[in-house]
């Protein structure tokens, strides 16, 4: 009797150890799904912050292979007469840093600088905008500035744009390429061709060390100050304007504005364009709105090129490829809410409406604009 009866228990455990099993394996792949599921959750997370933090409108190319980018370039420039939407076309596609990579890929399996090629088969306002394309964002700011104070005249204007909108570390990497490709001092050569309160601001955002943060015990003092120093006195104590303006955070001022706007009934451009002039004003002025918006100032800057007498070639693609991988979705976005036309509609205004030899310069830049949309 004791035989079968030990049987018995082992006949019946069988099939609660098989329903036991089954249930762990159903439970650990539950698990496994969940996990994969949580994980596929946090990739588009991830993937959603990286695409609201990134507002350029170039991106590196995801099928990037700089070798045969550097062969396409060779056969649109082979033979007679150069394939310029090629060249465009796969350029503005492609970051700066790969650009870098085509060039190097070029010169080794060429044996011929991609640059001096490009330049030697293009001209004119084209060459200009291929040419900065391939060039490195500090390269470009420090040959901007250099041709801006070597030229006819100083170019006031550029100084202003650059050195009021880049960060403390872009003017640091600036004065480095400055001095390594053109052998001198922005600092003395700025100095050498400007004077006055406006060379005083300029050597103040040349140091490229604003303050960090908001000091919440001194945004009342500072709006009390500058208000004191313009509005609320005869005449005009700039040194306070250029103190204040050139070293504190963008994230202070703006809360210095509000107060000073508070204290004062008005804003702070108010202020600085009734009490300065000049070149010192339209550089104070660039300091308050990049303190407020750097893409506002730029979607501005872009506006104003294109409706003066004349388009304003060079700054058109100055900031169209310096902002092209920085904040270009911003300042087309700010555009088209301030001024009710899309960036890219606008500039095909001037490219339809041009009877010279930039007509040809619009059109590309209007096949560049397309490529950022």
């Amino acid at each position: 009797m004791p035989a079968p009866r030990k049987f018995l228990v082992a006949s019946t455990s069988l099939p609660l150890a098989l329903d036991w099993g089954w249930n762990l394996g159903l439970y650990v792949a539950i698990l496994l799904g969940l996990l994969v599921l949580m994980m596929l959750l946090l990739w588009m997370l991830l993937k959603q912050l990286s695409n609201s933090a990134y507002r350029g409108s170039v991106r590196p190319f995801v099928n990037f292979d700089a070798k045969q980018d550097a062969e396409v370039l060779r056969r649109a420039m082979k033979g007679i007469g150069t394939d310029e939407d090629v060249v465009l076309m796969l350029l503005s596609a492609r970051s700066n840093d790969q650009r870098q990579e085509i060039k190097a890929a070029f010169k080794k399996a060429y044996g011929k600088d991609l640059v001096s090629a490009l330049k030697s088969e293009l001209g004119g306002l084209f060459e200009n905008l291929i040419v900065a394309l391939m060039t490195p964002p500090s390269s470009y700011d420090a040959s901007q500035l250099h041709k801006a104070l070597k030229g006819a005249g100083t170019e006031d204007d550029v100084l202003i744009e650059i050195l009021a909108s880049r960060t403390g570390q872009q003017i640091k990497d600036i004065i480095k390429v400055y001095k390594k490709e053109f052998s001198g001092k922005l600092e003395k050569d700025i100095c050498g061709d400007t004077s006055g309160h406006y060379q005083k601001l300029l050597v103040i955002l040349l140091q490229g060390s604003r303050e960090v943060g908001v000091e919440e015990e001194k945004i009342e003092e500072d709006a009390k100050e500058l208000y004191a120093a313009g509005e609320g006195k005869f005449g005009t104590d700039e040194e306070k304007f250029i103190t204040i303006l050139g070293n504190r955070s963008a994230e202070h001022l703006r809360k210095v504005f509000d107060a000073y706007k508070e204290l004062s009934g008005s804003d702070i451009e108010d202020s600085v364009e009734g009490e300065t002039t000049g070149n010192l004003e339209n550089l104070l002025l660039a300091v308050v709105k990049c303190a407020r918006s750097v893409p506002q100032f730029f979607a501005e800057r872009l506006y104003k090129s294109m409706r003066r007498a004349g388009t304003d070639d060079d700054t058109l693609t100055r900031i169209m490829v310096s902002r092209s991988e920085v904040d270009m979705l911003d300042i087309r976005a700010i555009f088209k809410r301030t001024y009710g036309a899309s960036l890219y509609n606008t500039i095909q205004v001037p490219f339809a409406q041009a009877q010279s030899f930039s007509a040809c310069f619009f059109n590309e830049v209007y096949k560049v604009v397309q490529s950022f949309r």
